[in-house]
């Protein structure tokens, strides 16, 4: 197989693929006369399974680790085991720390007047060092789409010149 249809049997693109050949990952492909890359059965069976270690959120050297389990017939299975666990408790760590980043935007998001007005919860939050997001105040009566005051005055938005 060319790097195309490499790529096209992996689901890795051909950029990856070189890049993989580049640091080592995988062997350097087989090359025609006219120098273009040839990929065998062995070498799509290793890029097969450096795409799915990568859907699984394995970084380079965790495949790399696991390409030599993968590649050795006398392997221990309490040795692949660790690196899945292992990665599993990455991967809920920061699924955790991902649902707490959605929490707080949420609650910044609801501290948010969300009007045509200046004031931002949102952004004075990130302009702080205090960690705590702060309540902000309405305007009284500013509204979306209803006066912008006691007097009943509609708010327009400055000109630009």
């Amino acid at each position: 197989m060319n790097i195309g249809d490499a790529a096209k049997a992996t689901g890795l693109s051909a950029k990856m693929i070189r890049y993989y050949e580049q640091i080592g990952l995988i062997a350097p492909a087989a090359r025609s006369l006219s120098g273009y890359r040839h990929y065998a059965e062995g070498d799509i069976a290793a890029l097969t399974f450096i795409s799915r270690c990568r859907r699984m959120g394995f970084g380079v050297e965790q495949i790399r680790d696991l390409l030599g389990l993968w590649r050795d017939p006398h392997r221990a299975s309490a040795d692949v085991k660790a690196v899945a666990t292992g990665h599993a408790q990455t991967l809920a760590a920061q699924a955790r720390e991902l649902q707490e980043m959605s929490q707080a935007l949420q609650r910044l998001a609801a501290s948010c007047h969300g009007d045509d007005g200046p004031d931002c919860a949102i952004l004075d939050q990130f302009a702080t060092l205090d960690p705590a997001p702060k309540p902000v105040r309405r305007r009284a009566a500013a509204t979306r789409f209803g006066p912008a005051s006691a007097q009943g005055q509609l708010r327009s938005k400055p000109s630009v010149r």
